[in-house]
């Protein structure tokens, strides 16, 4: 993975977790993705809940300051049956937010689902496939990637928040695709 190089903009994924919260920034030029670093902040060993949250900020606003995303896309909490869980993982991802939003990065949620469907075509995919097609997509050596697999989801969440930031904004007040360009420089593809 290369911190080396100049990025036109650099995105932040996070898996947000109590236990495990994986993180993936992603370099873009032009079109061109370059994985620049994954990998998962573990709070096992750290007891106390609050103290985990405190953990999580750290570290976060320690990736925030090395690799100065321009934005932050974090999977949305999915819905389950023990709440007391939720609550816990809601706080753990609020604190998260609240490292980006406190050096006013712009924030992007995503499902679950969502993340798997675009990176894998399945929203029912496993941790396993979206591991494989972040392989595919972004050309990493399998061996390479970090054991746990809630890196490689915060990497497709990164991913997600690309390809979806990618898509032509819908009306915008352009006739034709010609109109839709001269409003959008930016999406003109250069080689």
């Amino acid at each position: 993975m290369n911190q080396d190089q100049d990025f036109e903009r650099i995105i932040m994924g996070i898996d947000p977790g109590t236990n495990v919260m994986g993180y993936g920034i992603l370099g873009v030029n032009q079109k061109k993705l370059t994985p620049v670093m994954l990998g998962a902040i573990e709070l096992n060993k750290v007891g106390d809940h609050y103290l985990r949250l405190a953990r999580i900020y750290e570290r976060i606003t320690g990736l925030i300051e090395q690799f100065l995303p321009d934005e932050l896309a974090i999977e949305a909490p999915f819905y389950g049956k023990n709440v007391q869980s939720m609550l816990k993982l809601g706080r753990a991802q609020g604190v998260a937010m609240a490292a980006a939003l406190a050096r006013d990065i712009p924030i992007t949620e995503y499902a679950p689902l969502k993340v798997k469907q675009v990176v894998t075509g399945n929203g029912g995919a496993s941790k396993e496939q979206v591991a494989n097609m972040l392989c595919y997509i972004l050309k990493l050596q399998r061996e390479k990637l970090p054991s746990m697999l809630d890196a490689t989801d915060a990497m497709a969440v990164a991913l997600t928040h690309f390809y979806e930031s990618c898509k032509p904004t819908a009306g915008g007040g352009a006739k034709n695709w010609e109109q839709f360009l001269k409003q959008h420089p930016e999406r003109i593809y250069k080689k």
